[in-house]
């Protein structure tokens, strides 16, 4: 892959690249731990400078869903978003309803010429949810 990118095949970005892989929608923090159980001593700009490289050729997909820091995914080349939890920030694919890009229509492009549109959805992850119930469940027990 990252010959077919056009980069030289280097331990950190093996690295980075199967942390990336093994680890959907991580961020930099996580990427970096990874790394590191991987090769020992990397220092944090190295795992960036490769993150930036990853992307910048398209092996990687960045998101950063507001509020939250950036993360990383290796589903690339698809069309499709995420659903992020509001109660513990959990990240999830959604695949594209219509399956193409840009998947919206905007009602005035105001001369732009659109190819992607970013969907974010927002709610409760099923984890919240049965936490969120459970505890429900206890107060109205509690309250009888």
């Amino acid at each position: 892959m990252l010959r077919d990118a056009a980069l030289r095949v280097t331990r950190p970005r093996v690295a980075v690249l199967s942390a990336v892989h093994d680890l959907p929608h991580a961020d930099t923090d996580s990427i970096i731990g990874a790394v590191r159980k991987n090769l020992g001593v990397v220092s944090h700009q190295a795992v960036y400078d490769v993150l930036h490289a990853l992307t910048a050729v398209g092996l990687v997909r960045r998101i950063q869903p507001l509020g939250s820091v950036a993360r990383y995914e290796a589903r690339v080349g698809d069309n499709h978003h995420h659903i992020v939890c509001r109660s513990c920030g959990a990240i999830a694919d959604v695949d594209c309803a219509v399956g193409e890009t840009p998947c919206l229509t905007a009602a005035d492009d105001s001369g732009y010429e659109i190819d992607e549109a970013e969907v974010i959805y927002w709610g409760r992850c099923p984890e919240c949810v049965a936490i969120s119930n459970q505890q429900g469940d206890q107060q109205a027990a509690g309250a009888k």
